[in-house]
């Protein structure tokens, strides 16, 4: 069954703590983290105490997505603060390799996200090492975008890589998803969803429903 990543950027912030136990009752099974430095990308989001006020309200996987650059000084403060997941652009450091290793010798799982511009041949020198591949279906800054459905074939090829080398990282989709989108990625070979606006602009009585509905 395909997993679901609720983005706490779209979440309301003035009650996030309730709005990352609702999901977590709602049957999420991955609460998406944006972080962004006004660098890599225009916005500028949250740090690592976002991730340190969730951790202990809830025991589904924190999943932290890095739009920032440098990547490698601040590695550190993300997995002192709880986080399961980190996924960073390889183009913003040209550490990739050292931070796989840092992050995965903490016990934690590394991710790769691939910017719309960016194709699978700049990455598939990590494919065997890395937990997570976040196919960017936006361009990274800004919850509410459209879906671009440029990149089906690249979530199409990047299942077709794993599948003929017997890799074990999951493929998660981020940026554009609601009901018609999530069945375009699912079918192409999507394991992780994440949505923000379409899950947090409905009512806390809605979540669940919401959640099923692009599984």
């Amino acid at each position: 069954m395909t997993k679901i990543a609720p983005s706490i950027l779209a979440a309301d912030l003035s009650k996030i703590n309730n709005e990352v136990i609702n999901v977590d009752k709602a049957g999420a099974e991955y609460i998406h983290i944006d972080v962004m430095d006004g660098h890599y990308v225009p916005n500028i989001s949250f740090g690592p105490n976002i991730v340190e006020t969730l951790r202990p309200l809830t025991k589904k996987i924190l999943d932290v997505h890095l739009m920032i650059t440098p990547v490698m000084p601040y590695i550190k403060a993300f997995i002192d603060a709880g986080a399961d997941i980190i996924s960073f652009h390889p183009e913003a450091d040209d550490n990739s390799k050292t931070i796989i290793e840092t992050i995965k010798s903490a016990n934690c799982k590394a991710g790769i996200a691939i910017h719309p511009n960016v194709e699978i041949e700049a990455i598939q020198e990590f494919l065997n090492d890395i937990d997570l591949v976040v196919v960017m279906t936006v361009v990274p800054g800004f919850g509410g975008q459209k879906f671009l459905d440029t990149q089906l074939s690249k979530i199409n090829k990047l299942y077709n890589i794993r599948e003929s080398a017997k890799a074990k990282f999951e493929i998660e989709i981020d940026g554009g998803i609601n009901e018609q989108t999530s069945k375009q990625c699912i079918a192409n070979g999507a394991d992780v969803l994440v949505a923000g606006s379409y899950i947090y602009e409905g009512d806390e009585s809605e979540y669940e429903n919401l959640i099923n509905s692009i599984r």
